[in-house]
């Protein structure tokens, strides 16, 4: 690579050793790191096969249960936090993340070439860009519900609205005192909150998932590689630059916007998901001739089992991090609109 004197050139990863060969594997080194790797997979397992509610599934189906600490209803992933905001306005803001998303990863992979999907940040801006087209689809439902329920869909004469609640039109001969008996029948009926399906709950894991992965990407972008880059003189993408700061902006700001619960056990995804990365580079070097596309990810570092180490312990506060910013959302939102704010803290 050159490049004159005082001007910058484009850092691109380079082969520093080959990683098909068999005593790049066979050393204490990836052992070590392999350790690191089936640690976090045996306690995301865990975290997730105790507070999922997978073992509950099929039992007591039906009756009335106390919410579990992955529970999530229907409508969560499509109401905002305030009851006078129409669901209209967070489809939108959905919408035009997905296509901003959206166009910024074709635009790289265009400029960058296929490669560029070899990184953490393309998996993770990926993700984050279903979880938005995922995200519009339940919004645009969402608003046919709200729109329905708004409407004044009646059930055996009885009214539903979603601001002010139930109200029974009397049938011809029927006292008012009867009517208010049946609003009180009928009112469980109306008031009964669904279940989220599959799709409702995959919108919440990857939600939070992309939560950690997100603060992750960016913190090591910005307090590593870049000082890396500037240090030697390398000059950065413009398209990069933006990958690494819209997609947090973006999620940030469906986090103040939107009514998703935030449990601390589901980092069990954001661990597993660098796990799934970690080990599509395993196999990917095992079996290709191919630079590393993180530094720290190389192997044939003696420093290799501390940086795994590192970026693992890294998790947490990334996770924490975003789990504070929800916690003062609750916290902000709920003293400056007691009535109308409407998350579960």
């Amino acid at each position: 690579m050159t490049s004159k004197a005082g001007s910058k050139v484009s850092w691109h990863p380079a082969l520093t050793v080959d990683t098909t060969t068999s005593s790049y594997w066979s050393n204490w080194r990836v052992i070590l790191c392999g350790i690191w790797v089936f640690i976090t997979m045996i306690f995301a397992s865990f975290l997730i096969w105790k507070y999922e509610g997978f073992r509950d599934s099929n039992r007591n189906r039906g009756e009335s249960q106390q919410e579990k600490a992955g529970s999530l209803y229907e409508d969560e992933t499509w109401k905002p936090c305030l009851k006078g905001v129409h669901p209209a306005w967070l489809l939108v803001f959905r919408v035009i993340a997905f296509f901003v998303l959206l166009m910024l990863l074709i635009a790289t992979g265009l400029f960058d070439g296929g490669s560029i999907f070899y990184y953490y940040t393309q998996w993770t801006c990926t993700s984050i860009t279903i979880y938005f087209g995922l995200g519009s689809l339940l919004s645009l439902y969402g608003c046919y519900q709200y729109h329905k329920t708004v409407g004044g869909d009646k059930v055996d004469n009885v009214e539903v609205d979603a601001e002010h609640g139930n109200f029974v039109t009397p049938a011809p001969g029927e006292s008012s005192s009867n009517a208010e008996k049946l609003t009180n029948t009928h009112g469980e009926f109306n008031n009964t909150r669904q279940p989220a399906g599959f799709w409702g709950y995959f919108f919440q894991i990857i939600f939070q998932m992309n939560a950690g992965a997100v603060l992750l990407t960016d913190c090591v972008f910005w307090f590593i590689i870049v000082p890396f880059l500037e240090i030697n003189n390398y000059s950065l993408n413009v398209l990069v630059i933006n990958m690494h700061t819209v997609n947090a902006v973006f999620l940030l700001g469906d986090a103040a916007l939107n009514c998703l619960r935030f449990p601390m056990f589901r980092i069990a995804y954001f661990f597993l998901w660098t796990v799934a990365y970690v080990i599509f580079q395993w196999v990917l070097h095992a079996c290709v001739k191919i630079w590393w596309p993180y530094p720290f990810l190389d192997l044939s570092s003696s420093y290799a089992p501390l940086w795994y180490l590192s970026v693992a312990v890294m998790h947490i506060p990334c996770y924490g991090i975003f789990a504070l910013a929800i916690k003062l959302k609750h916290t902000l939102m709920s003293r400056r609109f007691p009535d109308s704010y409407q998350c579960v803290r």
